[in-house]
């Protein structure tokens, strides 16, 4: 029988993570977004100062199986700062592949996220979801999340492209 591992990112695990972003954006109804690169995920996560960091989880096979170990699913974290908390983490992505859904899979990786923010006197663990999905939403909340939106009202805002450029005069 196969288990699953929950570990850090290797910087050979980067064209998994990129196939399972691809993935995720499909779901989310947002494919035309992804622009990123395998190699930009090795600069931006491997370097000497990483902007992220990441989980994955792996299917390891019980001795005898065919098959080798597979990725089929990843958290993709960092750490932010805020005024009034002090040191926080934000989880970018969580992905799960869909046949391997339902197994604490997901629940296993924030776990993992949330001792990372613990053991970094992180005082708050931050991540997003599409408001239609109410499946992750409900995850979130049976494992103690507040939804921020519903309770301060909060709202997400982003400057990207040429706003971006146009905000810094260039």
């Amino acid at each position: 029988m196969a288990f699953v591992q929950i570990r850090a990112a290797r910087e050979g695990d980067c064209g998994d993570i990129l196939r399972l972003i691809r993935e995720l954006a499909e779901f989310e109804k947002l494919s035309d977004q992804v622009k990123i690169s395998e190699e930009v995920l090795r600069a931006d996560g491997f370097g000497e100062n990483p902007f992220y960091h990441c989980f994955v989880a792996e299917i390891i096979p019980a001795p005898g199986e065919r098959q080798g170990p597979c990725i089929v699913g990843y958290g993709l974290y960092y750490f932010i700062y805020s005024t009034w908390k002090g040191r926080n983490i934000y989880l970018e992505d969580i992905y799960v592949m869909p046949e391997y859904r339902g197994q604490g899979i997901g629940s296993k990786i924030i776990k993992k996220v949330a001792e990372v923010a613990l053991d970094q006197g992180c005082s708050q663990f931050r991540l997003e979801v599409l408001e239609w999905n109410k499946k992750a939403m409900d995850l979130y909340k049976a494992l103690g999340a507040q939804d921020v939106t519903q309770a301060e009202g909060w709202h997400a805002f982003r400057f990207e492209g040429e706003a971006m450029r146009k905000l810094a005069g260039r």
